[in-house]
């Protein structure tokens, strides 16, 4: 991996907060993902589990990790399986987690060679009345692959009908959303990462660059501070392409007059940042561009400030709606008989921002965690409002990550990435 180790501990800690919610005389286990193929013998990228990664930190394919608070023999309560390495592997593919080193990284004891799984799993299921399953049920998914989870749910099921079935992922939803000290330290630095990405761009930026040679600018700077890459597919939108949400294909040429809309962020130990920024590409706003940008930086602020304990989600996006509307009005894109008429399920201001201001972020860009439930310290959310104007051939984003706080106002993650018009104007004018 090219991050530096993480300390084990922090895997201590998410293991014993998942165990301490299992059921009595119960058995979790966790699988890494597949290595997915493309076509003849080409693969994509490994890409672990953001699931047995949080409670293992082992970033290595075919993984077990198996939990069982109540076993007879203590040695096996935790139990992490890893593939057998040899001296063919080594040579063709590299070095592979040695039981020693799954210990180093993980902090658990009992790890033993992948081929010995089925027979101890067995022999803990005599033990066991409960099997916890790690199925995929966050509100976004929309998986048709069928996983390493998936075959190993329906051997279980068939292997051991009598057991009871119980689901992991409600814990998970809980424990994963409140980050530790640790995890937001690595957050921190995905974001450090971001900030000098997005530096470089500034200084890149001008009149005729191409919108892919913006994203290669910033993959550069990202592997040069060992992260691995994006942690989501990038956005760079210049001109009208602002207007479609997700555009992603990012060819085109960027042209003086425009601005560039930036959706952009590194990863960092498989940990996320999702950063937003609106750019003139001849380094100075006009005066309506910079009249848009400001009123999507003081709703930005203002639902920034919204984000503490107690707050429920839901009843937040509605509020931001509203800041929404009067700068909306303000801008002349929205009148009150727009805002009288308005239809309660598709508010005016929606014509103009139709997406959510917030989700929770960490090891997963839309990370896990509650959102029917009061939000709780150390809870870390994106913070996204924009203003999209087709019409004007323009689109404004602003996103920074944020760090839930006990009392007061959250910690920006990204309070050093440059925001305010006049310092973005200034660096990009520096350029020449």
């Amino acid at each position: 991996m090219k991050y530096d180790p993480i300390k084990p501990s922090l895997f201590v800690k998410n293991r014993k907060k998942f165990m301490a919610q299992m059921k009595p005389k119960s058995i979790a286990v966790f699988n890494s993902n597949d290595i997915y193929p493309i076509s003849a013998d080409s693969t994509m990228p490994f890409q672990q589990h953001r699931d047995i990664f949080y409670l293992s930190g082992v970033d290595q394919e075919e993984s077990i990790l198996l939990l069982f608070p109540d076993a007879i023999n203590k040695e096996q309560r935790e139990v992490l399986f890893v593939r057998e390495t040899n001296d063919h592997i080594a040579v063709w593919e590299g070095e592979k987690l040695s039981k020693e080193q799954g210990t180093r990284v993980s902090g658990i004891q009992n790890v033993q060679w992948l081929g010995n799984f089925d027979k101890l799993f067995f022999e803990l299921m005599t033990e066991a009345d409960t099997i916890y399953f790690n199925t995929n049920e966050h509100y976004r998914q929309a998986v048709e692959t069928q996983t390493r989870e998936d075959r190993f749910i329906l051997k279980c099921k068939e292997q051991f009908p009598a057991h009871s079935w119980a689901k992991s992922n409600p814990i998970l939803q809980e424990i994963r959303a409140v980050k530790e000290p640790e995890e937001i330290g690595l957050m921190q630095q995905a974001c450090n990462i971001t900030e000098k990405g997005f530096r470089r761009i500034l200084a890149f930026t001008k009149p005729g660059v191409w919108e892919y040679e913006i994203e290669a600018e910033f993959l550069h700077e990202f592997i040069r501070n060992r992260s691995k890459g994006f942690a989501y597919t990038p956005i760079v939108a210049s001109g009208n392409n602002a207007n479609v949400l997700h555009y992603v294909v990012n060819n085109q040429q960027c042209m003086a007059g425009d601005l560039i809309l930036l959706d952009v962020g590194a990863e960092y130990a498989n940990y996320s940042s999702d950063m937003t920024r609106t750019i003139p590409v001849n380094g100075k706003f006009s005066k309506r561009q910079r009249e848009v940008y400001e009123a999507v930086l003081r709703v930005k602020n203002e639902a920034t400030r919204m984000l503490v304990p107690g707050t429920l989600w839901a009843e937040y996006h509605k509020e931001v709606g509203k800041i929404m509307t009067s700068e909306l009005l303000g801008l002349g894109l929205l009148d009150k008989a727009d805002v009288t008429n308005e239809n309660k399920d598709w508010p005016a201001y929606k014509k103009y921002f139709m997406h959510g201001t917030s989700h929770h972020i960490g090891l997963d860009t839309h990370d896990y965690g509650p959102l029917k439930t009061p939000m709780k310290a150390n809870m870390v959310f994106t913070v996204e409002p924009g203003i999209y104007i087709p019409a004007e051939k323009f689109g404004i984003r602003l996103e920074d990550d944020v760090v839930i706080q006990q009392k007061g106002e959250p910690i920006n993650l990204m309070k050093n990435i440059p925001i305010e018009a006049e310092e973005i104007e200034g660096i990009m004018q520096e350029r020449s």
